[in-house]
């Protein structure tokens, strides 16, 4: 796993929460933010994918014809991604 990245997801994750004293709130780890992190960051490898193919030059019609499946296939995992796991 990238350490890095997961190190930072993390981080990103930590939130505040209400303590209900007078102090008011703490620092607290949030699983649901860290999920949601993560999920994030698999919709932007698909939509990395989508616009690599994209961005690929092609020759003749079934490159092309090709390539217009790759890139619907790359949106389609990107959007059952997101109805999976209901983010917007």
């Amino acid at each position: 796993m990238n350490k890095k990245l997961i190190e930072s997801l993390a981080a990103q994750s930590l939130v505040y929460q209400d303590t209900g004293l007078a102090d008011g709130r703490e620092l607290v780890f949030s699983t649901q933010k860290f999920a949601e992190l993560i999920v994030r960051e698999c919709i932007e490898v698909g939509l990395e994918q989508k616009k690599w193919v994209e961005d690929q030059t092609v020759f003749n019609e079934s490159d092309e014809v090709w390539n217009r499946a790759r890139i619907q296939q790359s949106q389609h995992i990107v959007d059952k991604i997101k109805e999976h796991f209901g983010v917007e």
